[in-house]
């Protein structure tokens, strides 16, 4: 019995222990600016796209690096908030997808990744996407109502928690989750994730909170983020919304899907006025 109980104890003191570790470590658990780099490895140029280096400075004076990539006058602009990991020159399949629907796109790293200075938080990638939005109306002077925020992945909650303060042309969300608290119990199920979570990035109920038209995509091949979660955000969204199903995993589907995805996104666009037909 004694040897029972010393086992029992161990084990015990060991499950409090790695609780305690994720507790105070679990930013580095989230958050992947170096993975695969902070460099970046190519520009827009390499698209055969002109484009401007910008620096955007946030409500708490932090000093982000992004990119504006013009299209023709009077066209709708993007905001892209992207996922977790790399740095927005590993976006650029993206800004292809948008600028090639002849949208303007403004790409900007959160702090901590890529070329932006600061640690990373939630609050605080919430302050970088407020930082995008001021400069595309106040320094370019875009009309709310023409500008489109997207979120990708992890920048999903970015992008709907901008949408929820601001009023924007359009929100679209792909392959984001409802909230990471959800997300990471799949994850790390033998953990009680939501007594100790930091992070919550509780898509589900900003999304639930935009006045603007929303449209969902994600694949049932995600692997990362199961694709009811995608189902749910589409379910609390208010009208007017669109669900958009693609194909491939979590980091592919953007590539693999192609037309799809183009087509698509032309529809939704085309539909809310922010595309010509």
């Amino acid at each position: 019995m004694r040897a029972v109980v010393s086992l029992l104890l161990t084990g015990l003191v060991g499950y409090l222990a790695l609780v305690v570790f994720v507790y105070f470590y679990q930013a580095r658990l989230l958050y992947f600016p170096n993975v695969p780099g902070r460099e970046l490895e190519a520009t827009p140029q390499s698209l055969g796209l002109a484009y401007e280096e910008l620096s955007l400075t946030t409500a708490d004076n932090v000093k982000l690096h992004g990119w504006f990539v013009p299209a023709a006058d009077n066209a709708a602009a993007v905001i892209l908030c992207h996922g977790n990991a790399g740095n927005i020159s590993h976006r650029l399949d993206k800004l292809r997808v948008f600028h090639d629907l002849g949208l303007a796109v403004l790409l900007f790293d959160y702090r901590g990744y890529g070329r932006s200075e600061g640690e990373p938080d939630e609050e605080g990638t919430y302050r970088d996407a407020r930082a995008a939005w001021d400069y595309l109306t106040t320094r370019r002077g875009a009309p709310a109502a023409r500008i489109v925020i997207v979120g990708e992945s992890m920048g999903g909650p970015v992008a709907a928690h901008l949408a929820q303060e601001v009023r924007p042309g359009a929100l679209i969300l792909a392959s984001t989750f409802t909230s990471a608290t959800n997300l990471a119990a799949r994850f790390y199920w033998y953990l009680p994730v939501r007594l100790i979570a930091k992070f919550r990035y509780p898509t589900v109920d900003y999304v639930a909170r935009v006045r603007a038209p929303v449209l969902v995509i994600h694949s049932r091949d995600d692997e990362i983020v199961p694709f009811a979660h995608g189902e749910e955000l589409f379910s609390r969204a208010a009208a007017p919304t669109q669900f958009l199903e693609i194909f491939g995993d979590h980091n592919a589907g953007f590539t693999m899907s192609g037309p799809r995805l183009a087509e698509g996104l032309r529809e939704f666009l085309v539909t809310q006025g922010l595309l010509q037909p």
